[in-house]
C-alpha cells in the first residue's frame, strides 16, 4: 500500500510537522511506511489547498491519505466538502484518521468485499460527521473570537493585530519596481486589499 502523509497547520507560526512522529509510528505499527509526505500552512476551512490537492493529483487508485485528525483535512462547509469528497471518491484514496478508528481498517489487508463495503459506508458517514464537527468548531471559534473583538472595542481595549512591517515594507519595494498586483500576491501570500492599501499609501505625499 502507498502511503500518503497529510500535515496541516492554520497559520506560519504553527508547526505543521508537529504530528509526523505519530503518523509514522501509526504506520510503522501496521507494517506500512509513509512514502510521501505533504505539508502546508494553510487554513482548513479553504478548499484550495496546493499540497492537499498535490496530493491528490499524485495519488493512485487505492492510495492512503494519512491524517492525523480529520479537522486536519477538514473544517470546510458542507458544499466544499462534498466537493472534496467527490474528488477523493473518484481517485479511490482511501481516507484513515487516526481519530477515526473505523477508517484503521483501510490501512490494513482487506477482508471479504462485504465487509470492506460495510466499513466503507460505515466510515464515510464518520467522516461526514466529523467534518461537520471541525466546521462547527471553526464557526463557533470565529464567533466568539469576533464577539471578543467587538468587546473589547467597546471598552477602547482592541488595537487589532500588529502590523507586519517587514512584509509590507517588501510589498512598497515591488510596487515601486512596477511589478503587477498579481505578481506580489504570489509573492508575499497576501490579499489583494493589503496590495491595494501599500499602493495608497505609497501615493500619499509625504509630509
Amino acid at each position: 500500500m502507498f502511503v500518503r502523509a497529510y500535515l496541516r497547520a492554520s497559520t506560519d507560526d504553527q508547526d505543521a510537522n508537529r504530528a509526523r512522529d505519530q503518523l509514522k509510528a501509526f504506520a510503522a505499527e501496521r507494517g506500512l511506511s509513509v512514502a510521501a509526505w505533504y505539508v502546508e500552512n494553510e487554513s482548513g476551512a479553504k478548499l484550495a489547498r496546493p499540497e492537499l490537492f498535490r496530493l491528490l493529483s499524485d495519488a493512485q487508485p487505492g492510495d492512503i491519505l494519512l491524517v492525523e485528525q480529520v479537522d486536519r483535512l477538514s473544517r470546510l462547509t458542507s458544499s466544499d466538502w462534498v466537493k472534496l469528497k467527490t474528488e477523493l471518491t473518484a481517485r479511490r484514496v482511501r481516507v484513515v484518521a487516526l481519530d477515526l478508528p473505523t477508517s484503521w481498517m483501510m490501512a490494513t489487508a482487506n477482508g471479504d468485499e462485504f465487509t470492506g463495503r460495510m466499513f466503507e459506508a460505515i466510515n464515510g458517514m464518520l467522516l461526514d460527521m466529523l467534518a461537520a464537527v471541525a466546521r462547527k468548531d471553526y464557526d463557533d471559534r470565529r464567533r466568539r473570537q469576533a464577539q471578543g473583538q467587538a468587546k473589547a472595542k467597546a471598552e477602547g481595549r482592541y488595537r487589532g493585530r500588529p502590523e507586519d512591517t517587514e512584509r509590507n515594507e517588501g510589498i512598497a519595494s515591488l510596487l515601486a519596481e512596477g511589478r503587477s498586483w498579481s505578481f506580489i500576491q504570489d509573492m508575499t501570500g497576501c490579499s489583494r486589499a493589503t496590495v491595494a492599501k501599500i499602493a495608497r499609501r505609497a501615493s500619499q505625499p509625504s509630509e
